[in-house]
């Protein structure tokens, strides 16, 4: 294969495929949730304790998965994580009830941790600063294709064979991405394909940003890192929401069938993969037309934040199709502003220290999620789903005022002795 000048942009479309894989490997639960709860009697309650197991994985093991990377490596790092998530997923199929669903959920999170921060560690090691925005839009569009696939294929195997059969495939796929990462990753100074003129480019771009490593504990010293974690922390809940209890919303409130939630669930994520995009394609275009960095990001995180609200119209209508409407728009706009939003650790810290600040933060995030979920299964046995929607149309309001108090102007951190 010739790469030419451009082998930056195969990198971001791998780490997309393995990305996309993850999502896949954690959406298959929400899809075969309503069978699976019927299989074994489940209350929504239990599901929800078994979502935030692997939110409580996820959260402790992103802190530490991205201290591993940055010592390991992005290319070591991201084979552990995937070897480790594949099994961990076709273990799934050995669930028998409550309990062991809910520990191979939450091995899962153990090694879905490792995604997000060897990503963007690749992503700083290979991309100057006004390119990083869209590859993280890119890299950000993962979420969603791997919810588009998992409801039509997670169905088809459900209904072709048993819910079972159909935790081993999926969880098979992320042995057939390894073998591409394992040919096609390498520093960009140590790439066999990479042409002079883009390692010039990459290395001129990126020549300021390099500073002295931080100690761990000191990240904890700027306030730039407790404002990228707690708006993480604010606002994660309200897209896992989606990820994780869309299925059931459609069964339980629609009277969706499951054939019905492989034609449909997935619609709405084809509108958050188009956020993401837009939403880094448009700070990138800003920064372009000579906007600053900080001004271009926060439009993007306001005017996404905005958009999520009429998410609220799902309370008002009867019909299941202008609601999944309603939700794809939200997801749209959610993705739009999360592309912005998940920039902002290698926009404030050196490539030396992506990883780690990047694991914070999405550790936070993990964190307010798995709070979030099993509040999400009590207000759907106690009251309903309409208190959860009222939550989740103004999080993200939240978390973009947590950002202006906290990262009053987003730079490049000086780390200092």
């Amino acid at each position: 294969m010739r790469f030419g000048k451009n082998v930056r942009w195969y990198i971001v479309g791998t780490i997309f495929l393995a990305t996309t894989i993850n999502y896949i490997d954690r959406q298959a639960l929400s899809v075969a949730a309503p069978v699976i709860r019927k299989d074994l009697e489940l209350s929504n309650q239990q599901y929800g304790w078994i979502v935030s197991a692997f939110l409580l994985a996820y959260a402790i093991m992103q802190v530490i998965s991205g201290r591993l990377i940055d010592s390991l490596g992005t290319k070591k790092g991201f084979s552990i994580a995937v070897i480790w998530w594949s099994i961990a997923n076709m273990l799934h199929a050995f669930g028998k009830g409550f309990l062991s669903l809910g520990f191979f959920r939450f091995l899962l999170g153990i090694g879905e941790a490792g995604n997000y921060p060897a990503a963007m560690k690749a992503i700083s090691e290979w991309f100057p600063k006004k390119e990083r925005s869209k590859a993280v839009g890119i890299l950000n569009m993962g979420p969603g294709m791997g919810a588009i696939i998992a409801p039509p294929l997670m169905a088809w195997l459900i209904i072709t064979f048993n819910w079972k059969i159909a935790f081993v495939f999926t969880g098979a796929i992320g042995f057939l991405w390894l073998i591409l990462w394992r040919w096609i990753y390498f520093p960009p100074e140590k790439h066999p394909k990479i042409s002079k003129e883009e390692l010039i480019h990459i290395r001129n771009k990126k020549a300021k940003e390099e500073k002295e490593e931080i100690r761990w504990l000191h990240y904890f010293r700027y306030k730039e890192v407790w404002g990228v974690a707690l708006s993480r922390f604010v606002s994660d809940g309200a897209f896992y929401f989606f990820v994780f209890w869309l299925p059931s919303w459609l069964a339980d409130e629609k009277g969706f069938s499951l054939t019905e939630i492989g034609l449909f669930a997935w619609i709405p994520f084809v509108l958050s993969d188009i956020g993401s995009f837009l939403g880094g394609w448009t700070s990138s275009i800003l920064m372009d037309k000579g906007v600053s960095l900080d001004a271009s990001r926060k439009w993007v995180i306001w005017i996404g934040s905005l958009l999520v609200i009429p998410v609220l119209g799902c309370l008002y209508i009867q019909s299941p199709y202008w609601a999944i409407t309603l939700i794809s728009f939200a997801l749209f706009a959610t993705q739009f502003k999360q592309a912005a939003l998940f920039t902002l650790p290698i926009d404030l810290f050196s490539k030396k220290d992506a990883a780690s600040v990047w694991g914070i933060s999405g550790s936070a995030g993990s964190f307010g999620a798995m709070l979030f979920t099993p509040l999400i299964g009590w207000l759907v046995d106690t009251i309903s789903y309409a208190p959860v929607f009222i939550i989740v149309a103004f999080l993200h309001m939240i978390s973009a005022i947590v950002v202006m108090i906290f990262i009053p102007k987003i730079q490049l951190i000086h780390n200092e002795k």
